[in-house]
């Protein structure tokens, strides 16, 4: 049940909201949004989960009264790539740990954003870090695994202990379809092989979920690999 707040009723010596962080933060518990599954920009709010964070749109009603110059963004694509994305995250991230950004890059700063929240982590351009973001993607991380075949030297597949891969799981085709529609600068990404790439770009004419499967099997292949060790 949406629990709603009549802002115009609150007396302006007993609550008053500016644009800040916080205080946008702070007004959307109020009305019972869970941040810890919304990201947030000075001009937007995007939902990266609808059902855990309550957000409604009796709520985003609510909300538009106080902050009518934040537009809530509510993509069903967005929400698919986060739901990607923290699957790898949760297994990843240490709760308060210094995390190491990449420098402009959209999509990794809203997807990262939250875990401010969620984990209390710390979000760094610059100076120490316990972990450090790599932008690598589903479609790149295909690609090296094939490269690596391709080229005789085996499955291509190490992963850095102080890394973290928030967009592993997640294709281009989408990063971009959901960047165009908000309006934003699209990746301009070249895979480095183009033999691999010439073969990915059959498969996925005749199995669209190729790439899932072919991370899912080299995973097998090298548990198995260090079992045999």
């Amino acid at each position: 049940m949406d629990l709603m707040f009549d802002i115009s009723g609150l007396a302006p010596d007993e609550e008053k909201f500016s644009t800040s962080k916080e205080d946008v933060l702070k007004f959307l518990k109020m009305i019972g949004v869970d941040t810890r599954f919304i990201s947030y920009t000075p001009q937007k709010i995007y939902i990266n989960n609808l059902r855990f964070s309550k957000f409604s749109r009796k709520r985003e009603a609510t909300f538009n009264k106080q902050f009518h110059e934040i537009e809530i963004v509510r993509s069903k694509l967005f929400q698919k790539i986060c739901s990607k994305s923290s699957k790898h995250l949760a297994l990843e991230i240490e709760p308060n740990s210094r995390i190491l950004m990449p420098e402009d890059n959209f999509i990794v700063e809203l997807l990262m954003e939250p875990y401010t929240r969620k984990y209390g982590v710390k979000l760094v351009h610059e100076g120490d870090y316990d972990y450090i973001v790599n932008p690598l993607i589903l479609d790149d991380q295909v690609n090296d695994i094939f490269e690596g075949i391709f080229s005789g030297e085996g499955l291509n597949y190490s992963r850095q202990s102080d890394e973290i891969y928030p967009l592993v799981g997640v294709s281009l085709e989408w990063i971009n379809s959901f960047l165009e529609m908000d309006g934003q600068e699209l990746i301009d990404n070249k895979n480095k092989n183009e033999l691999a790439n010439s073969f990915s770009e059959f498969l996925k004419d005749v199995a669209p979920q190729y790439r899932e499967n072919v991370v899912k099997a080299a995973e097998f292949i090298e548990k198995k690999l260090e079992t045999e060790q």
